[in-house]
């Protein structure tokens, strides 16, 4: 495994590596109860969910970590669940078998653009300045969900949409201390911040009796028969159902390429001319996660910003994957134990991550607008809108427009304008509300 991951010339080892693992797990456990609370809404039964989303998220993180060889975890997103569940089955009307059909066709889209290398040559067109755009936009998103989870920020009125939260509650007073706690830990320099900040939360939330005690610590998986093998593929085919393959097919296409290369940029795997070196693999294991996944009964998989967690605890190589994709198959027997951290406690963890994203702004170049503006849509939009597709696709669109109508549209790499034009595609067929 040290050969295989190259822990000597990653500066990593076994300890940094698991509790790299360990963190990026704890941040996205909750995606194991939320995910399939979500697209109940869309009629497919909770119990059968829970199952499918633990397995389409630790195969699609297994193959990330030992064929990719990356720290990423993947996972059902957050976004596109809801996607399905409100807009497609319950606004558009279509059955959810229909619906995983659509993510299946998607899947094979993505499968052969990878395999053919036409997604990593487009991901390596992306210029730098949104490179690095994507990043700190993805920490500030991070920080931004940490807020609302943790209670410290929420829901506004109109004209002033978020305010600051009830801070005196017992819940958010405990994710302050946790917060604190990283803090501390974070100037100190002392590794396993994140985690000891989470565990140091659910602990207290324990003891004061916010959060109860789990009834049971074993309980064998519901039976995932129900929904699986159950999507539509020729009911997906039909002219009327195309939109939606191409919307989700957008949608998780932005989110995947913001994702890799923001992570990417923070866990310095870039290379001199800012792209991540055979970029195809982590894109190919996300691909083939995504055939997966309807196929078990789930909804849209891909690289997960919370695996930034991990990467700030020292997790660089594949073995990080390994160890999320691990507890992910234990949670089948443990989901009870391992779905116990409350929202105010790795909400805590998300707001760190963002001071610890937030660097690569530096490496913008404030005296040139026509990069600095593409970027600076990109951060605000992928924080403010929720959805990092939305900031992505917000600076795909108009870096190129600015160059040209700046007299510098040689400056444009041929892809990005397929990239400019797909964006505009995510616009015209974006779901508004």
């Amino acid at each position: 495994m040290h050969r295989y991951f190259d822990f000597s010339a990653n500066n990593t080892s076994y300890r940094q590596e698991t509790v790299a693992g360990i963190a990026t797990f704890l941040t996205m456990a909750y995606i194991i109860i939320v995910n399939p609370a979500i697209l109940e809404a869309a009629g497919i039964p909770k119990g059968p969910s829970i199952t499918a989303t633990i397995i389409s998220a630790a195969f699609g993180t297994l193959v990330m970590g030992l064929y990719a060889k990356r720290p990423f975890a993947i996972a059902p997103y957050m976004g596109e669940n809801a996607f399905i569940a409100f807009t497609v089955v319950k606004g558009m009307g279509y059955p959810w078998q229909t619906a995983l059909g659509a993510i299946f066709l998607a899947g094979v889209l993505f499968t052969v653009l990878t395999v053919f290398k036409v997604r990593s040559w487009l991901a390596n067109a992306i210029p730098k300045s949104l490179k690095y755009s994507f990043a700190v936009g993805i920490g500030l998103f991070l920080t931004f969900i940490g807020l609302n989870e943790t209670g410290l920020v929420t829901l506004g009125v109109p004209g002033a949409p978020v305010c600051l939260g009830k801070v005196t509650s017992p819940a958010t007073l405990l994710a302050v201390v946790g917060f604190l706690t990283i803090a501390w830990l974070l100037v100190k320099r002392i590794h396993g911040a994140l985690i000891a900040g989470i565990l140091v939360t659910t602990l207290l939330s324990i003891v004061f009796g916010i959060t109860p005690l789990p009834k049971e610590l074993i309980s064998l998986p519901p039976d995932p028969s129900p929904i699986f093998g159950q999507l539509d593929i020729a009911a997906a085919l039909s002219p009327k159902a195309l939109p939606v393959v191409l919307i989700v097919f957008v949608m998780a296409f932005v989110d995947t390429v913001g994702t890799l290369i923001g992570l990417s940029a923070r866990a310095g795997l870039l290379d001199d001319d800012g792209n991540l070196p055979e970029i195809e693999k982590p894109m190919l294991a996300d691909a083939l996660a995504n055939l997966v996944a309807p196929l078990v009964g789930t909804t849209t998989t891909g690289a997960y910003i919370e695996s930034a967690a991990g990467i700030e605890e020292g997790g660089r190589t594949g073995f990080t994957a390994v160890v999320v994709a691990a507890l992910f198959l234990l949670s089948l027997f443990f989901a009870p134990v391992f779905t116990i951290v409350p929202p105010h406690a790795y909400g805590t963890a998300l707001i760190a991550i963002g001071i610890l994203m937030i660097s690569p702004v530096t490496r913008l170049d404030f005296s040139d607008y026509t990069e600095l503006i593409p970027a600076f849509l990109t951060i605000v939009l992928i924080s403010f809108t929720y959805n990092i597709g939305v900031g992505m696709t917000a600076g795909l669109l108009v870096y190129p427009l600015l160059k040209l109508i700046t007299g510098r549209v040689s400056e444009v790499p041929r892809p990005l304008w397929l990239l400019a034009a797909m964006s505009l595609v995510f616009y015209l067929v974006y779901p508004y509300k």
